[in-house]
């Protein structure tokens, strides 16, 4: 009953009208954004970072966590309509969306993809409601050491999760993790890696980083892909209302797909991607119409996308209770609750309860939103996709800089602005992924500090790090969150080799 008076109180918070408008702008934003290809949620709350600096920290919050709602939404419309996923976790929906588009059923694939996000979104919202407190009751007895073993699962999960690379994740984490001990030593009061630069001297700011990372990296990359050749819409012919048929074949895959997609949104390593392959997967294996999938079958598009939507609510669950982020977007929102002095972990629920509270409750409202902003508006997003991209990014690349220099009038700052900008460019060109510099940076000096707290604590003796089971079973996840991607990739590659010699053959 205490979770249940709770998120009543939570619904009271999120109810007043300016939490409503927050809700309702980042909702349609993120919408938006998936709409549009290339740019996800994790730049938009970048972007909106600076912006938000100085704005109340329940209703920034609130928006962003719309934003990610809304950019899963979104990224359904073009993976249907144009076969371009807006957002990774939407590649799956494109493969059985885009053929009932081509076959003029796009209104029913838009349909049971809004509808299974709405339903799996209130259930998963539900769950991370109820299964929170459990995991916080549980963090509460963690030491020093079982943070820095927490930090240290963080890291490897996030490297080994990122990309296509475990070595490359690693290398990225490494050069978050130096950016981290840039400015003053909290334990000995020097000054480290600051070069005499007085700016330095407080660190990094985490939404320069993270501006510059995602937004300016990502303009810089498609402005050097120069132009594509625009893809066909496929028009939305007929109603978008679904048949019973269709809701006959589409209510059981959407209530799996949230049981896959919430779990796996929460595990560190998860992600939304891997659940809706597995949703997929499921569908097909269920399905008595197997000689529809590959040209069209309903229980392709609604499975997945409730998958999908589901792990958006799973990722908050590990954010809000250990502060451990196991996507992109969740790494920017916990810069995001950095930036407001918040630190998302099992005390922010004692401390900011009606922050917390407001903010799961406020998920509830944002999924109403959605459902009554998609259907009746897929016209306004597609014509979304009518922007030339060079307008676009001329825009992000001016609306970054702008809140930047809001937030940190600075030269210095505006040169870390473009020096980063320019580094997310490299990255991303030679394939590293970006999100764990940016948890290097966040995580690294917490981690840092932890360790040392807990050397201190058994004067010096590193043993202190292992003699404990629950940090003992942490760092033995931590490998097996190492190794296991490892060897997927390597059976992945193998399998693939296997069928370029047998086609060769």
């Amino acid at each position: 009953m205490d979770t249940l008076a709770l998120l009543g109180q939570g619904l009271l918070t999120a109810s007043q009208p300016i939490y409503l408008f927050y809700a309702l702008l980042g909702v349609t934003l993120g919408t938006a954004v998936g709409v549009l290809p290339g740019i996800g949620p994790a730049l938009t709350v970048a972007l909106l970072l600076p912006v938000t600096y100085q704005l109340d920290a329940t209703g920034s919050l609130i928006m962003f966590a719309g934003i990610y709602y809304g950019g899963m939404y979104g990224g359904s419309t073009t993976s249907i309509l144009l076969n371009t996923p807006g957002e990774s976790a939407s590649i799956i929906t494109a493969l059985e969306g885009n053929a009932m588009a081509r076959k003029g059923r796009g209104g029913p694939a838009l349909a049971t993809a809004a509808i299974g996000s709405f339903i799996a979104g209130l259930i998963a919202t539900l769950a991370l409601a109820f299964l929170a407190p459990l995991i916080v009751s549980f963090a509460l007895s963690f030491g020093p050491a079982e943070y820095f073993a927490l930090m240290v699962l963080a890291f490897v999960t996030v490297s080994a999760a990122f990309g296509d690379s475990a070595l490359r994740g690693l290398t990225a984490l490494a050069l978050g993790l130096t950016l981290g001990l840039i400015g003053i030593d909290l334990q000995t009061g020097q000054a480290r890696l600051a070069f005499g630069v007085p700016n330095l001297l407080d660190g990094i700011e985490v939404t320069t980083l993270a501006v510059a990372l995602f937004a300016i990296g990502e303009a810089l990359v498609v402005a050097g892909a120069g132009t594509r050749v625009p893809a066909t819409i496929e028009a939305v012919r007929g109603s978008v209302w679904m048949t019973r048929e269709d809701w006959k074949r589409s209510w059981k895959p959407w209530l799996r797909g949230t049981a896959i997609g919430f779990p796996i949104g929460a595990m560190p390593a998860g992600g939304a991607e891997i659940g809706t392959f597995l949703s997929y997967t499921t569908e097909k294996s269920l399905t008595k119409h197997p000689e529809e999938f590959g040209k069209g079958a309903i229980e392709g598009v609604a499975g997945p996308e409730a998958a999908n939507n589901a792990s958006a609510a799973g990722t908050l669950v590990p954010l809000l209770t250990l502060g451990l982020p196991t996507s992109a977007t969740a790494a920017i929102m916990l810069a995001a609750f950095q930036q407001f002095g918040l630190q998302p972990g099992p005390l922010l629920f004692v401390t900011s309860p009606q922050l917390v509270w407001g903010l799961v409750a406020s998920l509830l409202i944002a999924n109403l939103m959605l459902v009554i902003l998609n259907l009746p508006l897929i016209g306004l997003w597609v014509k979304l996709l009518t922007i030339p991209r060079h307008w676009l990014y001329a825009g992000i690349l001016v609306f970054a800089t702008l809140g930047c220099i809001g937030a940190n009038p600075s030269s210095v700052e505006l040169g870390m602005l473009l020096a980063f900008g320019i580094l997310g460019y490299f990255l991303r060109r030679f394939g590293y992924p970006i999100a764990p510099v940016v948890v290097g940076l966040i995580l690294g000096p917490m981690a840092e500090q932890q360790l040392r707290r807990a050397l201190a604590i058994s004067q010096g003796d590193p043993a202190v790090l292992v003699t404990s089971p629950l940090a003992l079973t942490l760092f033995g996840l931590a490998i097996l969150a190492l190794v296991v991607p490892m060897i997927l990739r390597a059976r992945g590659r193998g399998k693939v080799l296997a069928q370029l010699a047998a086609d060769e053959d």
